[in-house]
């Protein structure tokens, strides 16, 4: 099978993953944090090695302020429901993934806050006058993706950071398909939160990510519960991450990230992003020169991240994808990706589009497979 549908979940996975799993069940499968015998602190060790990892992949002095949840969409949600408050002004773009806009909406129907949707063009670049001019006394928040799910668009974070900072706002950033990908430093970005997941870039498994929060920033926590500490309290604990950690954590999912973080920072993102960044021009040139494809996204001198998009006139979304898989063992993505607001940027409300994202194990000959898929397609017309 051809696995090109990584934007969603990257596969596979690198050695030591699955392995780093199965030793957590097998050799230490205790609480973290809840205990003080040997298993217990194996546990928690795991947690923190693997904060530490992260804290070092993105440029973070403390790894507690680093929070683990199920995925990207949890994480966003503790960031959104646990800062906006009551009257808040709320800046995002139109290129937000429903992780992103459904949050908003339940803050803008539960707490009056007002929404601003920032536009951007048809290939999801962004033009920061825009932003600049939906600034408002009571703006708090800027959220936005670092990179569309859809268009590969990458947004400009640290232009975006420096306004939000010289109007004391704060910066929330959808790393869903950045993490492990293209470099991040929160400190030299000016990011104040950074939600990312752990099953696409970081190469771990599913039901792992986490939320970063600035040192100065409280947020009120999604989850109350059990943490292991402060137990005499009826309040939530203060201390970091505890506070934002309620409940027994996925730690077989977490040793597998840990596995996952180590493999990238040993390959460097930056060696990742420039294998991915090759294979994408290549594969936007090859279906380029296929009558009948559209590709979305920016045109190909503008760097994005490794997804394309695209449409056949003779040929429907669904179909395709179906297609593909059944007589080409190709796997990609059909439809609306979960980011409506995309496709209404690109034009594709109506019809929703075919999405190929290669991954740091994707080859070149697995993308001219698909390239040369196509082509069947289009001489079987």
């Amino acid at each position: 099978m051809i696995y090109l549908d990584n934007a969603a979940s990257t596969w596979p996975k690198p050695p030591g993953v699955a392995e780093a799993m199965a030793e957590a069940v097998v050799s230490f499968g205790a609480n973290p944090g809840r205990g003080s015998h040997q298993l217990a602190v194996r546990a928690s060790r795991t947690l923190f090695e693997t904060r530490k990892k992260l804290a070092a992949l993105f440029g973070i002095r403390n790894p507690n302020d680093i929070v683990f949840t199920q995925n990207t969409t949890m994480a966003l949600n503790i960031a959104i429901k646990g800062w906006v408050r009551e009257g808040d002004h709320v800046i995002c773009t139109a290129v937000e993934h429903n992780s992103v806009r459904r949050p908003l909406e339940y803050v803008r129907t539960k707490c009056k806050a007002d929404i601003t949707y920032v536009q951007t063009d048809e290939t999801g670049i962004l033009n920061l006058d825009r932003l600049v001019e939906a600034l408002r006394s009571n703006t708090r928040l800027i959220v936005c993706t670092h990179s569309s799910n859809l268009l590969g668009s990458i947004l400009p974070i640290a232009e975006i950071a420096a306004i939000a900072r010289s109007r004391g706002i704060r910066l929330l950033v959808d790393a869903a398909q950045t993490a492990g990908t293209i470099p991040i430093d929160v400190g030299k970005m000016g990011i104040d939160m950074l939600a990312f997941p752990g099953h696409k870039g970081l190469l771990g498994p599913q039901g792992t990510g986490g939320l970063y929060i600035a040192p100065d920033i409280e947020l009120e926590p999604l989850l109350h519960g059990g943490t292991g500490s402060q137990s005499e309290a009826v309040e939530q604990p203060t201390v970091r991450p505890d506070r934002y950690e309620a409940g027994t954590p996925n730690t077989p999912g977490i040793a597998g990230l840990n596995a996952g973080v180590q493999y990238v920072l040993h390959e460097t993102v930056e060696r990742i992003e420039a294998k991915e960044w090759a294979l994408t021009q290549r594969l936007m040139d090859g279906l380029r020169g296929i009558p009948g494809v559209r590709l979305l996204g920016p045109p190909p001198e503008i760097v994005r991240t490794g997804i394309v998009s695209f449409t056949l006139e003779w040929m429907e979304a669904a179909q395709t994808a179906f297609v593909l898989d059944r007589d080409y063992q190709i796997a990609v993505r059909a439809g609306y990706h979960c980011t409506p607001l995309s496709h209404l940027c690109a034009g594709t409300m109506g019809t929703g589009a075919v999405r190929a994202s290669l991954g740091c194990f994707t080859t070149a000959d697995e993308v001219d497979a698909l390239i040369q898929a196509v082509r069947e397609l289009k001489q079987k017309q």
